[in-house]
């Protein structure tokens, strides 16, 4: 119920145009958008790519407009937040953050990219 509420006051507040099922349609594309780059992150299981993999989903998603923007902002800092809640470090979250923040300004995630990562990603 909080999740509705929050899109609709989301929906009114940017006053996104095409209206309110514009936005839970970039949401939803931009919800998939990351749960591609986090399977890609998964299959690629190469050294020194989780930044990469984290601005090129938010990267993704913010490209569908205001919704998958903020679908992009609801799930990174939910995951982040999960991994301090288990003792991950407080570098490596805002490491992590700051590229996710990077993406959704729309900077280029291949600054991110490390040496060797294979074309596929």
């Amino acid at each position: 119920m909080k999740l509705l509420t929050g899109l609709v006051f989301c929906s009114l507040v940017l006053g996104v145009s095409g209206g309110f099922f514009s936005f839970i349609t970039e949401a939803f594309q931009g919800s998939r958008d990351m749960w591609r780059a986090y399977s890609d992150m998964k299959e690629a299981n190469y050294i020194g790519a989780d930044k990469y993999f984290h601005a090129r989903g938010n990267y993704e998603a913010a490209q569908r407009g205001p919704g998958g923007a903020w679908a992009a902002e609801v799930i990174s800092d939910a995951r982040e937040g999960l991994q301090q809640l288990f003792g991950r470090g407080h570098e490596d979250s805002e490491a992590d953050q700051e590229a996710n923040r990077s993406g959704r300004r729309g900077e280029d995630p291949n600054k991110y990219r490390p040496k060797g990562l294979p074309d596929k990603y």
